[in-house]
Order: structure tokens, then C-alpha cells, then sequence
């Protein structure tokens, strides 16, 4: 397929003008792009980890949810050698990589709409003040502790912390994928029973308790869901480009 058509067309799913333009980058990190691409290779983050291998696996491009470029790529490139260095290995074998953040989280069919989907949410809608997060009921009401352990499982983390201060029964609740712990308030004005965020300092935590809420904090790496979402999507737009998913994240591991 045509990479320039085939972005395009990504780019009516998550556009680039949703993402958060003060502090993301999306779009074409590394170039210049191929003409024809026939193999893609997605990744949540990629990193010096993965690069003998993407480089063996030879993609016409790699797709990313996190940006491998945070802040001036100039800057970036000058002070940071492994950086420098992973970008002359993927320009020198002809490989571009491209990065999807904050348009695909918050745009329709992307990451926090793959979430509600693994927590079988119902009536799921935007609210008005964040267009990043869904709110949506359970088909069953649980206690609070039920609920923390089932979005555990639906989410596939190994670990969640619950921040267990408010109603005890769960209905509704509210989500935003990766660390957006901060807006536990609008999802309480929703109305919602629980937040499910990730990435929560401690003075969040504390605002939590003080207003009487409950707060279930996962691993970032819960957005792992974008390789799946991301191949599903790809394939739907052309089944004939091969869709390869590399998921090298390790969750830190717990120490009781």
C-alpha cells in the first residue's frame, strides 16, 4: 500500500490536530518515509531494547504509541547519544518510524475506547470537559474491592493500587489510559462511582481521599492495548500490509 494513503487514512481515525499540541509530538519521527509499505512493525515504546531485532526484521515502517521524540528533536539529537544513535541505525536501513500519542488516545476507536471495551463498559460517553476520557456502567454492579480486582484481570496488569475512600458499590465508571490521574475530578462530577488512571503522584492520592472518591491507579504499560487496536485497525484499512507486534514492556515488579 501507499504509505502516504495509508497515513492519511489513519489520520481520519486520530488526527494530529486533537493531539495535545503544548506537550506532544505525533507524526513522523524518524525519515524519510518509504513510498510502498507492506510490513509494519508496532511497538508501545520504542528503544535501543528492540533495535536489533526491528533492524532483523526489516518493516517499511515502525508505529508507535509513546513519541520516540519528546521536545526538540535538535536538542535531542546533540545531547543525547543513544537517541543519535538509534536514529543513524533506522535512517541508515531505510526504516521510518511513526508515532501515534495523544491523537490515538483520544480519538474514537482508539486507546481509551480499546479500554472501555476490555471492561465491557456500557452507555460509554466523552464528558464534556476531556475529550480524553470515557465513562461508562457496568453491566453488574460490585463492592469496590470486586471491581479493583476485576479491572486487574479485564486490563491485563499484574498489579493495581486502590485509592478506596468513596462509594462502596461500583457502577459507573471513568477511564483515561496512561497517566491521567489528574482528572479524577471530572470523572466525579460525571458522577462516576471509581477513576481508573495511571502514573498518580501522591499529593493526587491524598486530593482523592480529602474529597471522598475512589481512585484505581494501573501501570502505564496497561496501554499496551494500542498494538492490538493499532494491527486491528491497519488490517481493516488493508489486510494485505503484514502487521508485526512487538511487545518488549516489563512491568517494575512488586516487592510485598
Amino acid at each position: 500500500m501507499k504509505t502516504k494513503s495509508l497515513l492519511l487514512k489513519l489520520a481520519k481515525y486520530f488526527p494530529k490536530r486533537i493531539a495535545k499540541k503544548h506537550h506532544d509530538h505525533v507524526g513522523l519521527m524518524i525519515g524519510p518515509l518509504k513510498e510502498q509499505t507492506n510490513r509494519i512493525l508496532l511497538c508501545l515504546d520504542f528503544d535501543a531494547e528492540i533495535l536489533d531485532e526491528a533492524i532483523k526484521l526489516k518493516p517499511d515502517l515502525i508505529i508507535t504509541h509513546h513519541p520516540f521524540f519528546y521536545g526538540s528533536k535538535r536538542k535531542i539529537l546533540k545531547y543525547d547519544e543513544l537517541k543519535k544513535y538509534i536514529t543513524d541505525k533506522l535512517i541508515e536501513n531505510g526504516i521510518p518510524l511513526v508515532s501515534m500519542h495523544t491523537n490515538f488516545d483520544e480519538g474514537v476507536g482508539g486507546m481509551n475506547d480499546a479500554l472501555v471495551s476490555k471492561l465491557g463498559l456500557k452507555d460509554v460517553y466523552t464528558p464534556e470537559f476531556d475529550n480524553m476520557m470515557r465513562i461508562g456502567n457496568l453491566e453488574n454492579e460490585m463492592s469496590v474491592d470486586e471491581f479493583a480486582k476485576y479491572a486487574k484481570e479485564a486490563l491485563n496488569v499484574d498489579y493495581a493500587l486502590l485509592v478506596k475512600a468513596g462509594k462502596d458499590i461500583i457502577k459507573k465508571v471513568g477511564i483515561i489510559g496512561g497517566g491521567g490521574s489528574r482528572s479524577f475530578r471530572i470523572a466525579k462530577k460525571e458522577g462516576a462511582d471509581i477513576y481508573i488512571s495511571g502514573d498518580a503522584p501522591h499529593y493526587v492520592r491524598r486530593d482523592v481521599i480529602a474529597e471522598k472518591f475512589n481512585y484505581l491507579d494501573v501501570p502505564h504499560e496497561v496501554e499496551r492495548v494500542f498494538m492490538e487496536r493499532m494491527h486491528d485497525i491497519i488490517k481493516k484499512i488493508d489486510p494485505s500490509v503484514e502487521c508485526i507486534i512487538l511487545d518488549h514492556e516489563k512491568m517494575p515488579i512488586v516487592i510485598k
